[in-house]
Parts: structure tokens; sequence; C-alpha cells
């Protein structure tokens, strides 16, 4: 009788996967108050994951309890010299901790990253060192990471382990704050310069989002974790190895419809534009459990203003 309950389950969940098609080469949807599958592709296959890397580099910094407020000089042993990415953060400048922090989230910046684990207790080995503790510890059993950007193809992990981590990362307000600004001003050598969010849907019209994380390598693809209300129902998604950046954002516009009952073939063909947005969602996460909640926050206008450090 088991058996062929679980057998139903899982005809159910691959019949919604065949029929929503998606570019992305490995997708996974959970309903985050029930933990319930909603959509399923691929979720078991082990991949490069380009930046979504940043998400655990952030968690263990944050878990280090550092010195938020401290200078951090960017080293030139910080500039890519595997993938040759470029940056806009100047080799010499000095950067609070959180600055460094919310370049490596919100703007995806390398070398804010790969200085975030030079600088942390034990340099490189003690950073990878608590990574490897933080995926044990969420049960990311399929899950390496060597390094902290996702700039190596040796970080892999499934859509499967990264729900998990998307849950643990929603645990940490500075988190999914920072990845959703859809930009801010940050204090470079005395100069105020502006950064972006990597994910176009961040502050777009018709979205609520509470976590996000783009990632991209050529041999990753276009990767994302989301968060997103819809429907009232709040849910995160996954997407991998997608061939372009349109391809990742129809994909997650097919998801936002298919929560929302809305018909997923009529969906267009071509990125929308999008028109920003001052909504805002925050999440509280159970990460052992792996179920998220998102209470929604009062629509308010914000002014970002380069941050002041604390005495």
């Amino acid at each position: 009788m088991i058996k062929k309950l679980f057998a139903t389950v899982l005809m159910s969940i691959s019949a919604a996967a065949f029929a929503v098609p998606f570019g992305s080469q490995s997708v996974l949807v959970v309903e985050d108050d029930t933990g319930k599958i909603l959509l399923e592709k691929n979720a078991d296959a082990v991949v490069p994951i380009a930046s979504l890397t940043k998400l655990m580099t952030a968690m263990v910094v944050l878990d280090a309890k550092q010195d938020m407020n401290e200078l951090i000089e960017i080293d030139r042993s910080d500039v890519d010299t595997f993938k040759h990415s470029s940056s806009r953060v100047p080799v010499g400048a000095h950067i609070s901790r959180r600055d460094v922090l919310h370049l490596a989230l919100m703007s995806s910046d390398n070398r804010a990253a790969a200085a975030l684990a030079r600088t942390f207790p034990g340099g490189d080995a003690g950073f990878k060192a608590a990574v490897r503790r933080k995926t044990a510890a969420l049960g990311m059993s399929q899950t390496v990471i060597e390094e902290p950007t996702g700039l190596s193809p040796r970080n892999r992990s499934t859509a499967g382990d990264l729900i998990k981590m998307a849950a643990a990362s929603s645990r940490y307000p500075e988190i999914t704050e920072m990845t959703t600004d859809s930009k801010d001003l940050i204090s470079i050598n005395g100069r105020q310069v502006e950064y972006r969010n990597t994910n176009r849907l961040v502050g777009a019209k018709g979205w609520d989002i509470g976590l996000s994380k783009t990632g991209y390598t050529s041999e990753a693809g276009r990767c994302l974790i989301m968060n997103i209300k819809a429907a009232g129902k709040n849910a995160t998604l996954v997407l991998l190895n997608a061939s372009a950046s349109s391809t990742r954002i129809l994909d997650a516009l097919k998801i936002r419809r298919f929560i929302s009952g809305e018909p997923v073939a009529t969906a267009s063909t071509r990125a929308p534009r999008f028109k920003a947005s001052s909504g805002r969602a925050r999440i509280k996460a159970s990460a052992a459990k792996g179920k998220l909640k998102v209470t929604k926050k009062r629509s308010k206008a914000k002014v970002k203003v380069t941050r002041k450090r604390r005495n």
C-alpha cells in the first residue's frame, strides 16, 4: 500500500514537471510552508553551481561573527586569475567587511568573495574547514565547495541540496536583505559607487522576492536560487544550467505562473522588461525542516545611502 502511494506521488510530480517545459537543465521548486515538491527536473544531478556558492560563503562568514565594520583591503591575490572575470572593486581599496559581503551577494563580485575567505579566521584553510562543517550540518551530502567564489567547476551540488542551502540562508537577515537590494551605493576610496543586483527580477514589478542569488560560468551555465511569493503561496526555486539569462528568467516566469494557477504554455518566448517595485519580503526559515515562512513587509519608499560604520 505504501509503495503504491509513493509511486502515485512520484507519478504526479513527474507529470507536473513534464507539463512545464523548462530551458534549465535542473529544476526544483518547493512549497515552503509544507515542503511539498511542486516541480522537479533532474534535481539529483550533481553539477557545477557557479556563484550560488556565495550564499555558503556568506553563511560561514556570518557564523564566524567577525567585526563587520572592520576595513578589509582588497589584495592582488583576490583577483581572479582562473577565469579572468571582471570586477569594479579595485585592488588596494579599503572596504568594510559588511560592504564586502554586500558586494559578494548583491553584485556577485568575485574579488569581494575571495577577500572574505582570505580574511576568515585561519585564512583560506579555515574557511574551507568551516564550509565542510556547514554543508555536513545542513545534510548537503552531494555538495562539494572548494573555494568561495564559484569560479571553480569543482564547486558542485544538486538542486535538492541547494534547496537546503536556500532554507538555511533565509535564516540570516543580512543575507535576505543584501540579496534583495536592487542597488546600493558603496564607498570605494572615498567615492560613492553604485552597484546593482545581478538578478533583474529583484525590484521588478509583480515580483515579491525574499532571497535571491544568481550564478554563471561556462561549465555551470546560468543558475538561480530565489524565494518568491505568488498567489499567497511561498516557494523556493532552484534553476541550474540554463543556456542564457533570458532562459533563466522565462523559467522563473513559468514557475510563478504555475504556482499562481495561470496558463504556463502561453508564456512569452521573449524575456520582458521590468519596472522597479518598492515591495519586499522578509524570510524566516527552519533549515532543519527545510521549510520557509515569508512575511510580507509593508511597502514603503526606500532611499539607499552609504552606510556609516558603527562605533
